[in-house]
């Protein structure tokens, strides 16, 4: 007899050639409407299934782990980042985690060049002055930006997404600085042709663009406090395409209004999807909701990676991104 094929609960839509794969390989369950579940029905969803396929939007804390059946083996979850996993939890109740790593990187650096690009030449403002129909006419004075040769752009976290947004920095002629919790190789370095600051307070006092590229986790939370915000020059941008954690937004938003900062790119949010209301009232913000990974091709990528992890542990072995805690 042909082996049982696991159980599959997918927590939202995902790119039509990725639900064909699963429904070909597992008995899944596709969520549709694409709306987020209830707290009540990913208990259920975890109570019932041997894979839950999670993204960022759901929150799977220990409470809920607690609820989980003993079917529930994987949470293969549909992005890189696992901060809304309990993961030592999970392991603990011999729940494996397995993760999305990699297939997002050029999309995340492609997104931060263009929110800076959006902020310092301030195309939001032009875009909607032409939408509004109020446009008199060039003149030499209007909607002057800056110039982004000669820029030193400081990257916080030089992980896979920071070196490609090094990368794409030197095309633009900017000056690569950097700060990580352990220095890259001098190869590397050499190869970026960026400079390592030990200090993040010395790095972001001197820096004209500051971009954030490190992950949530309990060391990078409000990372940048009042306190650092106030070290940065008046005629600095931020640009947040990472975690919106890693920033204390009031304080942001305290230091833009009061002129502070020169300006702000933010693709991720401290409270998801709860934006202050302040920031959306300054010309010199640019907001994006999370769109940084949203291409088609990297979509895609994602749920290859999620059906590999699952096929991987359906064939009894362990999944090729699985998450460890203490490694994240």
């Amino acid at each position: 007899m042909p082996a049982q094929r696991l159980s599959v609960v997918v927590t939202r839509r995902l790119p039509e050639p990725v639900e064909t794969r699963m429904k070909e390989l597992f008995d899944v369950e596709l969520r549709d409407p694409d709306t987020k579940m209830t707290r009540e029905e990913l208990a259920d969803a975890m109570r019932r299934a041997d894979v839950l396929v999670p993204c960022i939007t759901d929150h799977i804390d220990a409470a809920l782990i607690g609820q989980a059946g003993d079917r529930l083996k994987l949470i293969a979850n549909y992005g890189a980042g696992v901060d809304h996993i309990d993961v030592a939890t999970a392991r603990q109740k011999g729940i494996l985690v397995s993760n999305t790593p990699g297939v997002l990187t050029d999309d995340t650096a492609d997104m931060v060049l263009a929110l800076i690009l959006a902020v310092t030449r301030r195309i939001p403002e032009g875009q909607a002055l032409m939408q509004a129909g109020e446009w008199q006419g060039w003149s030499p004075m209007a909607f002057l930006g800056g110039r982004l040769a000669g820029r030193r752009l400081g990257i916080l976290g030089m992980g896979r997404i920071g070196q490609a947004v090094a990368r794409r920095a030197r095309a633009f002629g900017m000056q690569v600085h950097y700060n990580n919790r352990k220095r890259l190789r001098p190869e590397v370095e050499a190869e970026l042709d960026a400079t390592w600051w030990e200090s993040l307070d010395q790095m972001i006092a001197r820096m004209d663009i500051v971009s954030v590229n490190c992950p949530h986790t309990p060391s990078t939370y409000h990372l940048l406090n009042a306190r650092r915000l106030k070290l940065m020059k008046p005629t600095a941008v931020i640009v947040n395409t990472s975690r919106g954690e890693v920033i204390d937004e009031n304080a942001l938003t305290r230091g833009l209004r009061a002129g502070e900062l020169a300006g702000a790119g933010l693709d991720v949010f401290e409270h998801g999807h709860e934006v202050n209301p302040r920031l959306r009232e300054l010309p010199n913000v640019v907001l994006l909701p999370h769109m940084g990974s949203a291409t088609v091709e990297g979509r895609i990528e994602m749920g290859e990676k999620v059906l590999v992890n699952i096929k991987t542990f359906a064939d009894g072995h362990r999944p090729p991104d699985q998450v460890v805690p203490g490694m994240l």
